[in-house]
C-alpha cells in the first residue's frame, strides 16, 4: 500500500447523551468530515474499557476517538472522570507494550458542538495520515 492510499481507520467509543448526539448533530447539520470513522455508542465515556480500546488496535485501527461530555456535565456523574484516568492509564500501558499512545484521543464534545465533532474527526484523520498506518494492519493482512 502507498502512502498515497493510505485511508486511516478511525473507531470513536461516543457518549450517547452529549458526543454520540454532537455527531448526530453534525449528520443533520450535513456537516462535512471525512468517513473513515466507524462509530460506537456507549451509555458513557466511563462504560469504555481500555480491553475494547486495545482490541480495536490490535484488530488494525489507526486511531480510537474516545468522546464523552465535559467534565461536570456527565449524565452518570462522574463517568467522563472514570474515562480520563482510565485514558491516561491505557496510554502509559500502550506506550511500554509498543503502541504510539498518540492514536488514543480523548475528547469531551458537547450535543450542541456537532461542528467541533465534525472538526475533531477531520484533526484526528490527519494526524492518523501523518503517524501511518498502524503495524497490527501488516500483522493481520498476512
Amino acid at each position: 500500500m502507498t502512502e498515497a492510499a493510505f485511508e486511516p481507520r478511525i473507531v470513536a467509543f461516543l457518549c450517547n447523551w452529549c458526543t454520540y448526539t454532537g455527531a448526530d448533530l453534525a449528520g443533520t447539520s450535513r456537516l462535512q468530515y471525512p468517513p473513515n470513522v466507524r462509530i460506537i455508542r456507549m451509555m458513557c465515556s466511563g462504560a469504555v474499557d481500555p480491553v475494547y480500546v486495545i482490541k480495536a488496535l490490535t484488530d488494525g485501527a489507526d486511531g480510537v476517538l474516545i468522546g464523552g461530555c465535559h467534565p461536570g456535565d456527565c449524565h452518570y456523574q462522574d463517568g467522563n472522570y472514570k474515562a480520563r484516568r482510565r485514558t491516561a492509564v491505557l496510554k502509559e500501558v500502550l506506550g511500554s507494550a509498543g503502541f504510539d499512545p498518540e492514536r488514543v484521543w480523548l475528547r469531551w464534545i458537547s450535543a450542541s458542538e456537532g461542528k467541533l465533532f465534525a472538526g475533531t474527526i477531520s484533526e484526528m484523520t490527519e494526524a492518523m495520515r501523518q503517524l501511518g498506518p498502524t503495524p497490527m494492519r501488516a500483522a493481520w493482512s498476512v
